[in-house]
């Protein structure tokens, strides 16, 4: 018995762009496109975010911080801004391996017949909402304990 997609907002929101994006871009070469030019924004934005947040605050320990609303919060806001900084780095990092590996993919090529058999899955795929990787993102979505609660 096949198991049942997932109906909570978030799986139904990813299932309406996952189909969206493989009947957008039914071909192994739109794909590589749009992960490319996806990334590429991902870094730009998260990296200028980082940029700004560490010369606003990467040094800022007084006591008159825009941040401080009375004496016992300055260390909060200035460890919670820290780890924030941390984990930016963290996600620019990643972003930048993951573009080393995107690479290697971006530069494949692929005939003229293998392209038409993307088109003809993508049409199979996109509106099927029993997919097998839909219902293995359903399961990491819902059973993974170190992702965030959505709550």
């Amino acid at each position: 018995m096949p198991e049942e997609p997932c109906q909570c907002p978030d799986c139904q929101r990813f299932y309406r762009e996952h189909d969206r994006l493989i009947r957008e871009r039914p071909t192994l070469r739109q794909q590589q496109e749009l992960n490319w030019a996806a990334l590429q924004s991902f870094r730009t934005l998260s990296g200028r975010v980082l940029e700004d947040l560490q010369k606003q605050y990467g040094s800022r320990t007084d006591e008159n911080s825009s941040l401080v609303n009375g004496p016992g919060e300055l260390d909060d806001q200035s460890d919670a801004l820290q780890q924030a900084i941390a984990e930016l780095e963290n996600i620019n990092a990643h972003l930048f391996s993951i573009e080393a590996l995107m690479e290697r993919i971006f530069d494949v090529r692929v005939p003229d017949v293998v392209e038409k058999k993307f088109k003809e899955i993508a049409g199979e795929l996109a509106p099927d909402p029993l997919n097998a990787d839909r219902l293995r993102l359903n399961r990491l979505l819902h059973q993974t304990p170190d992702l965030p609660d959505r709550n």
